[in-house]
């Protein structure tokens, strides 16, 4: 049993961190012996992200029955949400690179191969591929990345960022139910944040089939192609892990989990869900718009 001892938190022997380390390791040597075709590769990956899950749900598990059974103090309170911070700091990261690399091939990269700007850009041009000029959305020099049409702004993107502005709010109502001690109020709007995360998701795969069919826009279609779905597709991965988190928190507080004075879990994932609608605002403006 974990204890507390002069207000710092003394966890307990786990045995899920070693368990998480196993899967990981197998997750990832099946993926590269999948990759270089081993005939067990793909075989040991899946056993690795079987042992993920079970990991996760188990040390999940743990923490919860901790967390209701009063073990937690005030320090460990603390620990959870700067690790949260910090987790979510790194997501910002993590997309702020990829809105770097649009940011530089518009800006930069793709202009001077066109022999746009100035520091020799014109030089460039003449070196690398004399007969390119840069127009936005582009599928390289000489359609190197094959003929498509753009995604606009209006239809799918639009109904999606209307989804998710809406889920945000149905959120913050879930938020201040459980601040008053309205569980059953949580319960619902939480449930209602969830289905906006699932259609959302629906629409966006949608919106991926009529770009691969109707638009003849795919990963390879040059570098427009491939930043649109990395960030768009990874953004879409965030969604899906936040509507997760929020079900999570859902069936908790189906099962009589949380006061008005003790909800952190429910905070932690209304902020990663909070920062998922933020990126989605900066994807539908640079990506969509301009």
């Amino acid at each position: 049993m974990s204890t507390a001892t002069d207000g710092y938190y003394i966890p307990h022997e786990a045995k899920w961190p070693i368990v998480g380390s196993i899967g990981l390791f197998t997750t990832f040597w099946g993926l590269a012996s999948w990759f270089n075709g081993s005939g067990l590769g793909q075989f040991t990956f899946f056993v690795g992200m079987a042992i993920m899950v079970f990991m996760l749900f188990g040390w999940f598990s743990t923490v919860v029955g901790e967390s209701q059974n009063g073990t937690y103090n005030g320090q460990v309170d603390t620990s959870f949400r700067m690790c949260m911070s910090w987790f979510i700091f790194s997501e910002v990261m993590f997309f702020g690179a990829f809105f770097g690399a649009l940011f530089y091939v518009r800006n930069y990269s793709g202009p001077w191969l066109g022999g746009e700007g100035a520091g020799g850009a014109d030089v460039t041009n003449a070196v690398l591929w004399s007969s390119y000029d840069y127009v936005w959305p582009t599928d390289g020099p000489a359609d190197i990345g094959g003929g498509f049409q753009s995604m606009g702004w209006f239809g799918l993107p639009l109904v999606n960022t209307l989804l998710l502005l809406f889920s945000g709010l149905t959120c913050t109502i879930a938020h201040h139910a459980i601040k008053d001690g309205d569980r059953e109020k949580m319960v619902r709007w939480l449930g209602a944040t969830v289905a906006l995360g699932l259609i959302f998701t629906g629409v966006q795969a949608y919106e991926y089939y009529h770009a691969y069919h109707a638009l003849d826009l795919k990963l390879s279609s040059g570098i427009y192609g491939s930043t649109f779905f990395m960030l768009t597709g990874f953004h879409g991965f965030h969604v899906c892990m936040g509507a997760i988190m929020l079900a999570v928190v859902m069936f908790r507080g189906m099962k009589g989990h949380f006061t008005a004075e003790n909800h952190f879990a429910f905070e932690a994932a209304a902020w990663y869900w909070h920062f998922v609608d933020v990126v989605w605002l900066g994807l539908f403006v640079f990506v969509y718009i301009f």
